[in-house]
């Protein structure tokens, strides 16, 4: 196949949402119906972390949440579709940021019941900052929920995107009939509690048929003829174009874990999401069906086993195709580096790869060669742009407990922050380190993890700070200036950029007042 011809079959996106909005649950029935599993449920075992059980996930095992995102591919109908299913928890927001940028598309969970939720706003603010287009799926219909044009309604004023319903549920609950296909015009009739799949659809070009009163009574046909005549008259007809440019949201409705509305909206996800598309370095524009292969790094796992201290970088190629045991230029490092070990996951399996084309995402295995951000190409000087790095929301001071293992604390801390796992920062007055955090989980994880696996003991003491921010100016003078004034509070982060660290959120805007010529970033990218 030509390189133009892989790129068209593959579709590259992540999963998002809430906690407990269904997910996992959702990715599971996705692979049901791509072959790659024969019975939803097996893939619980898929989460990579698993393939070798290191202490450190045992803190995941025991919280019973999802802190990884895990990678998953499979074909369906002809089509390569590259699956990343996200950690919804909201301490684990940034593993989640940064896989939105390896992606093409997303599909948004959203609990019928609960509707929209405050993590689903943040995740929904990170698509917009790049147009991503969002298909909206409203789960766990078979539950007594709210009204769907409520939850429409809720969709567009609280995550600021107009929606176009593809797809109408027919009662909700214990009522609950089925989901009627707009795009398609075809009616699902539900069944419950299917863990196979089957093909009970029936075609109605016609909505007066008086057969569907007969399947769904006349009460509902009568509900769902006037409905859709409503959804016809105020919606606009749906524009694949206006998806594309992340201007609108299609909906779909079902139950993931009934394995309903699921297939309706897989069949039209492969028809409207975009191929691999074009991605920004801080040089150029690269589009995916140039010759020569270039990609980047999003995500780091670290010693997945303790034992041989394996680390595997997620790459994602952008353009050209990746072949095994090529050396490729490694643009911040200082020589080529060759990957013998690349790896793909398919559904349960890790299998060892020759080649990956634009939208694939394999794993390198790594001596702590690469970091996330970084840029892998056929020789260009480029780096791809965008990777975020957020202001943390919580901040404690590092203390070593023992003064024997500074050097491994300082590797331990570089690592770990070069895996993404925290920020750190280290002020210029007296050289104390901070680290920053989206939650409070992470600082467990991180003292867990620096005793086990570099042996070093740490405690955390609580910082009175509200923000970490970038700082930068046009003029070097007002810079220099700034930071000589406000020296105590200036830092500089892993990547040696220099930092303001406010105390409040009034002061801030107080410093903000004062220096209109210093600009104040809150994200900043890799």
């Amino acid at each position: 196949m030509s390189l133009t011809e892989e790129i068209k079959k593959r579709r590259t996106f992540a999963i998002i949402a809430h906690p407990d909005a269904g997910k996992t649950t959702l990715t599971e029935k996705l692979l049901l119906f791509g072959g790659a599993i024969q019975t939803a449920g097996a893939v619980k075992s898929n989460k990579i972390d698993t393939a070798t059980k290191s202490d450190w996930m045992e803190i995941e095992k025991q919280r019973g949440i999802s802190v990884a995102t895990s990678v998953m591919g499979f074909e369906y109908k002809d089509v390569k579709i590259n699956l990343l299913d996200t950690p919804g928890h909201q301490d684990f927001a940034e593993d989640t940021y940064r896989t939105l940028t390896a992606v093409d598309s997303v599909i948004m969970v959203i609990d019928c019941v609960k509707g929209v939720e405050i993590q689903t706003e943040k995740l929904m603010e990170v698509c917009r900052m790049r147009n991503t287009p969002v298909i909206c799926f409203i789960n766990k219909l078979d539950r007594e929920g709210r009204d769907p044009y409520d939850l429409l309604d809720e969709v567009e004023s609280k995550l600021n995107i107009k929606v176009r319903p593809l797809s109408w549920p027919i009662g909700m609950g214990k009522g609950f009939k089925g989901v009627y296909n707009l795009y398609e015009k075809k009616l699902n009739l539900f069944t419950p509690s299917q863990r196979k799949l089957s093909d009970d659809r029936q075609v109605f070009e016609n909505l007066d048929d008086p057969q569907l009163d007969a399947l769904i009574g006349p009460g509902n046909a009568k509900q769902l003829r006037e409905d859709v005549d409503l959804i016809e008259g105020v919606y606009p007809d749906f524009d694949v174009n206006d998806y594309l440019e992340g201007k609108i949201a299609p909906v779909f409705f079902g139950s993931a874990v009934n394995n309903f509305g699921v297939n309706e909206m897989l069949d039209t996800f492969i028809k409207i999401a975009p191929s691999p598309k074009s991605r920004e370095t801080d040089v150029r524009e690269v589009k995916p069906d140039e010759p020569k292969f270039s990609g980047f790094v999003f995500k780091i796992h670290a010693n997945m086993d303790p034992n041989h201290r394996n680390r595997i970088a997620f790459l994602r190629i952008c353009s050209g195709k990746f072949e095994r045991n090529k050396p490729y230029n490694h643009v911040r490092g200082p020589k080529p580096l060759r990957f013998s070990n690349v790896t793909q996951f398919m559904a349960q399996d890790k299998e060892i790869i020759d080649e990956a084309f634009p939208g694939d995402i394999v794993g390198l295995y790594d001596t702590g060669n690469l970091k996330i951000g970084d840029t892998l190409t056929e020789g260009e000087n480029m780096v791809f742009t965008g990777i975020p790095s957020f202001s943390p929301e919580i901040f404690r001071e590092v203390v070593n407990k023992d003064a024997m293992k500074t050097k491994q604390l300082e590797k331990g801390l570089k690592q770990l922050m070069e895996e993404g796992v925290a920020q750190l920062f280290t002020f210029e007055m007296g050289a104390r380190k901070v680290v920053g955090t989206v939650g409070q989980l992470q600082f467990e994880v991180i003292q867990f993890r620096l005793k086990n696996e570099y042996n070093a003991t740490v405690e955390f003491h609580p910082m009175n700070l509200y923000k970490a921010c970038w700082i930068s100016s046009t003029d070097k003078k007002q810079l220099d200036e700034f930071v000589r004034s406000k020296n105590r509070y200036i830092a500089r982060d892993k990547d040696d950029k220099l930092v303001f660290m406010a105390e409040s959120k009034s002061w801030l805007q107080m410093v903000q007042d004062n220096y209109p010529e210093i600009e104040f970033h809150f994200t900043s990218e890799l």
